[in-house]
C-alpha cells in the first residue's frame, strides 16, 4: 500500500516502515507503530502509552482506554451518525482532525463494551500533512481485542 505525502514529492510506503505492535494488556488493545520510534515511559495504571518520532519529539502517537464513567453514554445511546469511521476489524468510531496554529492532530474515538479508547497522532501544523497518511494508516489500523 503506498499514500502519497502531501506537500513534498516522495511516497510513502506503509510496506516499508519497520513496524512494532503495542499492546495493552489492562484493556485489551493493540496498535501498529513505526519500529524506530520511542516511547514515553508509560502511566503507573497501565492504561496506554506515547510514542515520539526520532526525528521530532514533537511528533507522537498515543493510546489509551478508560472505563465509562457514565453510563448514560453507553453505545446504544449513540446514533450511526456519531460514526465517521471504521477501522479494518470492524469497530466504527469517531475520527477527528484538528488545525491549529501551532500543532495539529488526528483523534479516534471507539467505545466498547463500556470501555472508552482513544488513539490519537500529532505533529507541528506545518508539518501535519506530511504525518496525516501515516496517523491515518494506524487509526485504521487499531484493534480491540477481548480482555
Amino acid at each position: 500500500m503506498c499514500l502519497t505525502l502531501w506537500g513534498c514529492s516522495t511516497t510513502l510506503d506503509i510496506t516499508s516502515i519497520g513496524w512494532k505492535t503495542y499492546s495493552n494488556s489492562r484493556y485489551g488493545f493493540e496498535f501498529p507503530y513505526p519500529s524506530n520510534w520511542n516511547s514515553l515511559t508509560a502511566p503507573t495504571n497501565d492504561d496506554g502509552i506515547a510514542f515520539v518520532s526520532p526525528r521530532n519529539s514533537n511528533v507522537e502517537i498515543r493510546g489509551w482506554a478508560s472505563n465509562q464513567l457514565s453510563p448514560s453514554m453507553t453505545e446504544d445511546s449513540e446514533t450511526s451518525a456519531s460514526y465517521n469511521f471504521q477501522t479494518t476489524q470492524g469497530l466504527r468510531g469517531l475520527l477527528l482532525v484538528e488545525t491549529g496554529n501551532t500543532m495539529s492532530s488526528m483523534k479516534l474515538k471507539l467505545n466498547q463494551n463500556q470501555i472508552d479508547y482513544h488513539w490519537q497522532g500529532k505533529s507541528p501544523s506545518q508539518e501535519f500533512s506530511n504525518y496525516y497518511p501515516l496517523f491515518y494508516y494506524i487509526a485504521q489500523q487499531y484493534r480491540v481485542g477481548r480482555r
